[in-house]
């Protein structure tokens, strides 16, 4: 015996066709959202670190190897393509200019981490330390203006990044300056494993794909 729905059955049934429907298109689209979210965050996190391995002592170095095979080629060659030589000579002082700029901002870096850990906030954080308690709104903006003075746009990285909570930045910003997680956890008034749960949550998010502590902690200090 085959069933008759009814006016209001065939309704319902409708309602809840169209439901599903409009629920299955918003999470496709969601889906694709987050995904193109996730590469435009890979992207900028893949332009930062370029930036920053640009100005290493690794990049340094291979550079000027780069440079000596350069002059090796320029002294045997001599004048018979002068097209060539040109090139070539173009070419290793763009690597000369590269290398100088990239060994003057290390040592302007190496010299202003310096400053920070000889400035009065970051004194004054090791007595925070010391004492077991947490920092104060004017300790924060002391310590991010000294940090953003150093390392510059850190804070603007990684608000591009993700949109973090106060205390996201806060953990972050220790991280940078080499505090301890034991001491990030007091500064911050939290426990350590809320400490811990932030920096592979934010790793997380960051990079699509789950990841230690110790790895969002290498990140930021790499920025």
């Amino acid at each position: 015996m085959i069933a008759i729905l009814t006016h209001r059955e065939l309704f319902l049934l409708l309602i809840g066709t169209v439901t599903y429907i409009t629920l299955f298109v918003v999470t496709v689209q969601n889906s694709r959202r987050k995904v193109v979210q996730l590469r435009q965050r890979l992207d900028m996190v893949h332009a930062m670190q370029e930036e920053q391995q640009a100005k290493s002592r690794q990049r340094i170095e291979l550079n000027r190897q780069k440079i000596a095979e350069l002059e090796n080629l320029l002294q045997k060659m001599g004048d018979e393509n002068s097209m060539l030589r040109l090139e070539l000579e173009e070419k290793k002082a763009r690597l000369d200019y590269d290398n100088t700029m990239a060994i003057i901002d290390n040592e302007k870096r190496q010299q202003a981490e310096t400053a920070i850990f000889g400035s009065d906030i970051y004194l004054k954080i090791k007595k925070l330390m010391s004492e077991g308690r947490s920092m104060g709104d004017e300790d924060w903006q002391q310590l991010t203006a000294i940090v953003d003075s150093v390392y510059s746009g850190f804070t603007g990285k990684l608000y591009n990044l993700y949109k973090m909570s106060d205390n996201d930045y806060h953990v972050c910003l220790l991280i940078k300056v080499r505090v301890q997680p034991k001491d990030i956890a007091s500064l911050t008034a939290h426990s350590k494993e809320s400490v811990a749960s932030t920096r592979s949550r934010l790793y997380q998010k960051i990079f699509g794909k789950k990841g230690s502590t110790r790895d969002w902690d290498e990140f930021i200090l790499s920025l």
